[in-house]
């Protein structure tokens, strides 16, 4: 390790094949606690290159422990995080959303690092227990089309990392990596990134897969499709800047898609949502991530269609279904 933060302080890059060998040691335990602090705190100081996520992901996808769910049309909804937003759980209330317009999912997700609450501590207060039970999973796909992959599970280095990543208390590589490394390995993906140049990182290596995908980052810094300002896509349709205007809506203030400061406070905002109590602006920015996930799975389709899918879903309560048939099946 001596040597790594060595190469680290001199300002100077890693290879894929040397990204790939430091996290697999990490995974394995070869590095102390403090040795990991010390290289997570340092890399962060700087900018992550295309070969080093590509080594990084290579390596926690060997790891993985995998998970076989072949569907067209499965999708994740996945944010890196450590955008600073706290924002509530928007990305998996329009995952359940999805879910209840008909699509399967397989929503990888975490304990909140950098922000109160993240999808895993929101999914575990509501009563879900987690799993990488196959059958379980799968089951939860065919009853609820949806399954969550709670990453430390099926991911050793995440485990290994989780307690020095809670105690730094801020993003680390680690929230680069989480939608790339899926261990379903969905076909589908919508992914938020907290800055530009993340996001055009991210859209070189989707460009190299056979994924569809769609990378949000919202111009004002959200990892997701806020409606406080305006938002870029990146997809096989290329670079794009999406006006909250063209798309109908009105600019909302960032205090109205704020989380709450518990993980309780966070857990009703999520059921008030799903039940049909969730405010208009709270609404609307799940719904346009949503509708953002099913055009990503039908690019041939227009947004508005798309929205009025995902609002169907919500207003039926068929989203509410999905949720409450998931819980059931990890019971």
């Amino acid at each position: 390790m001596k040597q790594i933060l060595n190469h680290l302080f001199e300002h100077k890059t890693f290879t894929r094949q040397q990204s790939k060998e430091i996290l697999t040691d990490i995974a394995q335990g070869k590095y102390n606690a403090s040795q990991m602090a010390a290289f997570m705190t340092a890399y962060c100081m700087r900018s992550i290159t295309v070969n080093e996520l590509e080594g990084f992901r290579d390596a926690m996808l060997e790891l993985c422990l995998p998970v076989n769910i072949e569907h067209d049309t499965l999708i994740d909804l996945c944010g890196t995080g450590g955008d600073g937003k706290d924002t509530f759980n928007i990305s998996t209330l329009a995952s359940f959303v999805v879910a209840g317009a008909g699509y399967k999912v397989a929503k990888h997700g975490n304990y909140g690092v950098s922000s109160g609450c993240g999808s895993s501590n929101v999914m575990e207060y509501l009563g879900y227990s987690f799993t990488n039970d196959m059958d379980k999973l799968k089951t939860g796909v065919d009853k609820a089309n949806i399954c969550f992959l709670h990453a430390p599970l099926f991911h050793p280095a995440m485990k290994t990392v989780a307690p020095i990543r809670r105690e730094l208390g801020v993003k680390t590589f680690f929230n680069m990596l989480g939608p790339l490394v899926n261990p379903a390995k969905p076909k589908n993906q919508l992914v938020g990134v907290f800055n530009l140049e993340l996001a055009r990182v991210y859209a070189y290596l989707y460009q190299q897969s056979a994924t569809k995908y769609t990378i949000v980052n919202a111009l004002d810094g959200y990892d997701e499709v806020s409606l406080t300002g305006d938002f870029k896509t990146f997809s096989a349709e290329g670079e794009k800047i999406n006006s909250i205007d063209s798309l109908g809506f009105e600019r909302l203030n960032p205090d109205e898609i704020t989380g709450g400061h518990t993980v309780a406070d966070s857990a009703a905002i999520f059921t008030g949502v799903l039940n049909g109590d969730g405010t208009s602006a709270q609404n609307n920015v799940v719904l346009c991530n949503a509708a953002l996930a099913i055009k990503t799975i039908n690019p041939e389709k227009s947004f508005a269609d798309c929205y009025y899918e995902a609002e169907e879903a919500l207003l039926s309560k068929r989203a509410l279904d999905s949720f409450k048939a998931l819980i059931s099946t990890a019971a």
